[in-house]
């Protein structure tokens, strides 16, 4: 699997600012949201459920990637799905140590599982939402 998720008892929109806080506390910012539900029905008028995709990237661990590889940056950053699911939201991870099947380098690798154990315990503490 590619992602790891939780489900919260919050609106999208009540999510988004606490999704934002526990990632700060992992050191992770947020360089982009995308708002996929806009973003459809502008471009093709399509409906969906509200659907936003979080670039979080924290920057140490980037910085540490890019210098071990810096094609990974391809695979950066590491996105974080908040989404509509009927009156929950779902928060989905990407799990970092799916790069580890795409590179044999050892040093991204350990970048990935400090990037996996830091986002798990982001969806840890997000569960207290639930």
């Amino acid at each position: 699997m590619y992602t790891f998720q939780t489900q919260l008892s919050l609106t999208v929109e009540q999510a988004i600012p606490v999704v934002l806080e526990q990632l700060k506390k992992e050191g992770f910012g947020v360089l982009m949201d995308l708002d996929i539900q806009a973003t459809m029905k502008q471009k093709i008028g399509a409906d969906i459920p509200a659907y936003h995709i979080l670039g979080a990237c924290n920057p140490q661990l980037a910085h540490q990637a890019l210098m071990s590889e810096p094609e990974i940056g391809a695979l950066l950053p590491c996105n974080v799905v908040v989404r509509a699911e009927g009156d929950k939201t779902i928060v989905s991870f990407m799990d970092p140590q799916a790069i580890e099947q795409m590179t044999s380098n050892p040093q991204v690798h350990a970048v990935a599982g400090e990037a996996e154990a830091r986002l798990r315990r982001v969806c840890e503490a997000l569960a207290a939402y639930s």
